[in-house]
């Protein structure tokens, strides 16, 4: 059964552009240590909700976008040897440092695919 794992990230706009680079780095390292597909996509519609919304769930300073990434898997176990090799990258030092993202802010977590009978 496939694995995602998905990321919600903050970006503040002035650095957009710093933020895209990070992500072409990002698509490479993920597909280089084996992750199916790596994908990045820009909020377009996302209206600050009464309750909850992307905006309030990263709590969206003016100046900041949402952009939500994920990256597939085999399964589980797959996902877990990819993240491994993630981690002990060098290139991943650059992601995790202060930047163009607040990754105090950022939402992620794995998923299991499920598909209804």
């Amino acid at each position: 059964m496939a694995y995602v794992d998905v990321f919600v990230t903050p970006v503040r706009m002035p650095r957009e552009a710093e933020y895209l680079e990070l992500v072409k780095t990002s698509q490479k390292m993920w597909a280089d240590h084996g992750a199916l597909t790596y994908v990045e996509a820009r909020a377009e519609d996302v209206p600050l909700g009464k309750l909850t919304s992307f905006p309030r769930a990263l709590l969206l300073e003016p100046d900041e976008i949402v952009y939500l990434g994920f990256a597939t898997y085999r399964d589980r176990a797959h996902r877990d040897e990819v993240n491994e090799r993630i981690m002990a990258d060098p290139r991943m030092t650059a992601l995790a440092t202060e930047g163009p993202a607040d990754l105090k802010r950022m939402i992620w977590g794995g998923f299991s695919q499920v598909t209804p009978d």
